[in-house]
């Protein structure tokens, strides 16, 4: 069930599309944002606001990476793992997260601070390796570095 503010911002996205099934996404963006993930109660929810069936909400859902569809943590770790990032080192580094963290890439901590994702790129291929926590980008990493960044995070 969305509730009012959801119905409301999602509508304000929605007055951007000529075809209200087009702002799906930023639908479930607005979802997210207000509860971390999109559960299957709100894809319901919004699949009726949007016209569209379940399945064609949950085929979107499923094909966006970042359209979570089951609880993270606090905060998200999308580290990043593509050519640029493998040449430059990003398969030691997410030994050392995992380690550092006690979790598993596409897992969340124990104190549900943390989720660790993979993604395919960043975008940021000329800082390699990088990751995103949330919404900052770090770039250049290296494992003191992580150490450090990931304690700015409560």
């Amino acid at each position: 069930m969305l509730t009012d503010q959801e119905r409301e911002e999602i509508e304000a996205e929605l007055r951007r599309y000529p075809d209200k099934r087009a702002g799906c996404v930023e639908a479930m963006k607005v979802v997210q944002r207000h509860h971390g993930w999109v559960s299957d109660d709100s894809l319901k929810s919004l699949a009726l606001l949007l016209g569209m069936t379940c399945e064609e909400l949950e085929g979107v859902a499923t094909f966006y990476n970042l359209i979570f569809r089951k609880p993270v943590g606090r905060h998200v770790i999308l580290l990043c793992d593509s050519i640029s990032c493998w040449i430059k080192g990003c398969d030691a580094l997410r030994g050392h997260v995992t380690s550092r963290l006690g979790i598993a890439m596409g897992q969340t901590s124990a104190d549900g601070r943390f989720t660790l994702l993979p993604i395919v790129c960043l975008g940021a291929c000329d800082h390699a390796p990088v990751m995103m926590i949330d919404d900052d980008l770090h770039g250049d990493l290296t494992t003191e570095q992580i150490d450090h960044i990931v304690e700015r995070y409560p």
